[in-house]
């Protein structure tokens, strides 16, 4: 398992203590690299082990010289000591490090979390391939999170409907650790089929079941004026749960992937789920229905006029317009 990893494959391998004398952890989703982290600091050792062959330090506090210096120390009735550096992206003199990666000790774990990009460290990088670990925490795309959703409240022993997974997705975003304790709020007190539902997500969430992103595609979608205007109108007078801010990254993502589809070569329902990476066929089914509702001409004049609303909604040309009013005329200009 030298060299880089994933968080699947290295996860099975630690629950089987099959360790490595590195681990470098590091990535722009500090949610998998916090997790990696804390499995590492509460699992290689047991407690009575910890108190002499554990050190946890922090970036700011310390430099690689000394962290090179607390690695080649022996553990103390264990069979490893555990050296952890939280926050390692704060950290000076990297290249004390590479001599101790070249030939790092058996009996010593050294952990580095880092947060953020190493592109000017590569050369440290590959002593550090060659003899331990390496997980790079990529940013989740926006089409992964559904499938994130799912996966995680699986663990739990608990599914989501597709309305609600497709809710919890839009309104969050792709902020996994914030989005990991909006769905643990959904298992609060939930019943015996572990079933999160839209009512679920609206009661402990407070995404409202039929005031939402996830309504608004719909409506625009089918083209249901009524509905997506009743939408537009509790967007505009409550901005504290549902805002025009919250509503143009989706729909812009949503025409964009729309262009796409109109250029593809497959018009199927499987062609489009292989063109967007799309691990749902219901999601598919409504791509495909929003195909057959904007021609390509019509789908271009939609960007280009999400483009133009959020420009205004940041004061560029807009000398008054309310964003309630900027996201009733963008939804006019789509559905007309």
């Amino acid at each position: 398992m030298a060299g880089k990893t994933t968080y699947e494959t290295l996860m099975a391998d630690l629950k089987q203590r099959k360790f490595k004398p590195i681990y470098f952890i590091m990535g722009e989703e500090p949610y998998y690299i916090d997790k990696v982290t804390q499995y590492l600091e509460n699992n290689v050792l047991t407690p009575e082990e910890r108190d002499f062959n554990q050190t946890v330090v922090y970036g700011l506090d310390t430099n690689a010289s000394q962290v090179a210096d607390m690695a080649k120390r022996f553990p103390m009735m264990a069979q490893y000591q555990v050296v952890i550096v939280k926050e390692a992206q704060n950290m000076k003199g990297w290249d004390k490090l590479k001599y101790y990666f070249e030939k790092p000790s058996p009996s010593t774990i050294l952990v580095i979390s880092y947060k953020g990009k190493l592109s000017n460290r590569l050369s440290f990088m590959k002593e550090a391939a060659a003899k331990g670990v390496i997980f790079d925490s990529a940013k989740k795309k926006d089409w992964e999170i559904p499938a994130f959703v799912e996966k995680y409240l699986k663990e739990k022993n608990a599914t989501i409907q597709p309305k609600a997974k497709q809710m919890v997705a839009d309104a969050v975003g792709n902020d996994l650790s914030r989005l990991a304790s909006e769905l643990d709020k959904t298992l609060i007190d939930i019943d015996d089929k572990r079933v999160v539902t839209p009512e679920i997500v609206e009661s402990k969430i407070g995404i409202s079941k039929d005031y939402n992103f996830f309504e608004l595609r719909d409506a625009i979608i089918r083209r249901d004026v009524f509905k997506a205007n009743r939408i537009v109108k509790y967007i505009d007078s409550n901005p504290k749960t549902a805002s025009l801010y919250a509503f143009l990254p989706g729909l812009f993502k949503f025409f964009q992937d729309l262009m796409i589809l109109h250029y593809a070569a497959d018009k199927s329902e499987r062609g489009v789920m292989a063109a967007l990476n799309l691990s749902s066929s219901y999601i598919a089914k409504n791509f495909i229905t929003a195909r057959d509702s904007f021609n390509g001409w019509k789908t271009m004049q939609i960007i280009h006029q999400i483009r133009v609303t959020d420009a205004k909604s940041k004061g560029i040309d807009n000398p008054n317009t309310t964003p309630g009013d900027l996201l009733k005329e963008l939804v006019y200009f789509i559905l007309h």
